[in-house]
């Protein structure tokens, strides 16, 4: 193949979804199986896509049937979703019970996010909307006591210098092409700014290691993930073993350290294990799956860490996922990056 385009972006979306009314207020807490992974990361999938088609009913009961399989305990941005497809659905008892349950918990802390939310729009006339956005705003305040604001503050301007550029490049492909001068001058400007940034952040991990939530938050966490994603091969194993303690304390989500580690696979010469890496054939304009192997268990080991069904994932490059079709085909897939 004469070109491979690596076209995973780390794209940070905080939108909403649904889930149906609940009868239970008492939260079970269980520890999942694989299969229920699975399952789980199958239907909030699902209610993820129906709600981009905006059938929110469905969405919201299909958050449901995900929750049903936790124990009524789903993470905290499904649960949010969830009561924006209720709000959307005008059940404001639904949402509304959805907004508290994160927001009692702690865990729910992005105040600028849910007072702007043009999905919870309907409920701010009920009395209980003062409730969850005193929760909120105290969650924010406990969470922030021991921010480093001047970091917290210089990784948001990083974050912003990251993906600002990479959600134009849509844009830039529509209207002037995939080969265009204009989109290679854009990546240009992408590197010149990956460059900078890589400076700021390995100096911060260099000096003060990996920090945690308490120190940065979840968005300057993800910040720091990003920029490492986005760097040359050597940079990356290098923060490799940083990034997998950073998992285990739950600063970074087993997913994204799965993405991180295909795409090291990949520039290796090694096949990946979770799917994640996308590339484009430059004489065909076909995508494929870069090599993977145990395809037949890939959506096991993606349940694993939180990710849903491959299928859901490929699909948005218009691939059809089949094991047994894949494992024909790789042997020359192969054989032509190999050249």
């Amino acid at each position: 193949m004469k070109k491979i385009i690596f076209l995973l972006v780390l794209v940070l979306v905080f939108s909403c979804k649904q889930q149906k009314k609940e009868v239970k207020t008492e939260i079970t807490f269980k520890e999942l199986t694989v299969e229920e992974k699975a399952q789980y990361a199958a239907l909030k999938n699902e209610a993820w896509k129906l709600y981009q088609s905006k059938d929110y009913l469905q969405s919201a009961k299909k958050y449901s049937e995900a929750f049903g399989i936790s124990g009524y305990h789903g993470n905290t941005s499904d649960t949010y979703n969830a009561a924006c497809s209720w709000a959307l659905t005008k059940e404001i008892d639904s949402a509304l019970v959805h907004l508290l349950r994160i927001a009692k918990r702690g865990e729910y802390t992005n105040y600028s996010h849910i007072t702007t939310d043009s999905d919870l729009s309907i409920l701010h006339s009920d009395k209980r909307w003062n409730q969850v956005l005193a929760l909120v705003k105290a969650n924010k305040e406990k969470a922030e006591i021991n921010f480093d604001k001047p970091l917290v503050a210089l990784l948001d301007t990083i974050y912003q210098d990251d993906q600002g550029p990479r959600r134009q490049i849509n844009d830039i492909i529509k209207k002037y092409g995939r080969d265009s001068d204009e989109l290679k001058q854009h990546w240009k400007k992408i590197a010149t700014k990956d460059s900078i940034s890589l400076i700021k952040v390995e100096k911060i991990l260099d000096e003060r290691g990996w920090l945690s939530k308490d120190i940065i938050g979840n968005r300057g966490n993800t910040t720091l993930f990003m920029v490492i994603q986005h760097a040359d091969l050597e940079v990356q194993e290098k923060y490799l073993p940083m990034i997998k303690e950073a998992v285990k304390k739950g600063n970074i989500r087993p997913g994204s350290l799965a993405l991180l580690e295909d795409r090291i696979a990949i520039r290796k010469g090694d096949q990946q294990i979770y799917g994640s890496q996308v590339g484009r054939d430059a004489e065909t304009g076909i995508y494929y799956i870069y090599p993977l192997q145990d395809p037949d268990h890939v959506d096991k080991r993606r349940a694993e860490v939180g990710l849903g069904p491959l299928q859901d994932y490929v699909s948005r490059w218009d691939i059809i996922w089949d094991s047994e079709k894949y494992k024909q085909q790789l042997p020359d897939l192969e054989k032509k990056l190999k050249k």
